[in-house]
């Protein structure tokens, strides 16, 4: 006679779940932490650090432009279809050049670039894991948070504004285009119009929030791929987590850091 499956507690299982949660955040900041400290304590491997810099940046260039582009262009003609229900269309410039710099610039190269950059270095760093490379490292004496992770988080914190500054131009040009080319706006108007109520602080925010993306983008790849275990499946594991992670730290953060910047505006 079967014995009979004990009854679990609900609470139990929430409790639970919340000590795996805090478990979870408390070595991720010891892991950051970590990070943190050893991108501005000697020594400096500028080589990898270049090599990084053109990893992220220079390569990602292709996937932001296009993605800014489109958005831009997608922004403007919805704005279009909005605004002419209330004769409102001398708004579309302001609405595009505000929208882009705010928020979409940001978000939007952020997202692509984790889905790029954060696998990438996911994987890399979780097979130097699962292959005994990084024991390797340790075992010749490099750290290898310092050799392997801080180049790439300092790589990323400081390239990602470069690329959302250029994401911001290529945006705001494919709403010119549109609105002039197609909506047969005054280029000229346009252009004036776009100035005129833009502010530095538009465009701050927007590079602020950059940097504090590629910083997420950076450290969530390098905190999964270090951690990953399980041979070939545990690195594919580590990658999955790494995107959807950092995606979602990047929504929550550009909520957090615009209701910083723009509170009571």
């Amino acid at each position: 006679m079967s014995s009979p499956t004990p009854f679990v507690n609900p609470l139990a299982l929430i409790g639970q779940t919340f000590i795996d949660f805090l478990s979870t955040v408390g070595r991720f900041a010891r892991f950051a932490g970590d990070a943190v400290q050893h991108c501005f304590a000697p020594p400096f491997y500028l080589r990898q650090t270049l090599r990084q810099f053109i990893d992220i940046g220079y390569y990602s260039l292709p996937v932001v432009g296009l993605t800014a582009l489109f958005t831009g262009m997608v922004l403007a003609l919805q704005s279009h279809t909005g605004f002419a229900r209330f004769d409102a269309e001398s708004a579309i410039p302001t609405v595009v050049v505000l929208s882009i710099t705010r928020e979409l610039g940001p978000v939007m190269a952020g997202l692509m670039v984790a889905g790029r950059i954060g696998a990438a270095i996911a994987a890399e760093v979780g097979t130097m894991r699962v292959t005994e490379q990084i024991d390797a490292l340790t075992t010749l004496s490099t750290n290898p948070k310092k050799y392997l992770i801080a180049p790439r988080v300092i790589a990323g914190t400081l390239v990602l504004p470069l690329l959302v500054l250029v994401a911001d131009i290529i945006g705001v040009f494919g709403g010119f285009m549109v609105c002039v080319y197609d909506l047969k706006f005054n280029a000229a108007n346009y252009i004036s119009q776009s100035w005129q109520y833009l502010e530095h602080r538009d465009v701050t925010s927007g590079l602020w929030k950059a940097a504090m993306f590629g910083f997420i983008i950076t450290m969530m790849g390098c905190y999964h791929g270090f951690n990953s275990q399980g041979g070939a499946q545990g690195v594919g594991k580590a990658t999955t987590n790494a995107v959807v992670s950092a995606s979602i730290l990047i929504l929550i953060t550009n909520y957090l850091m615009t209701g910083l910047f723009f509170a009571g505006k």
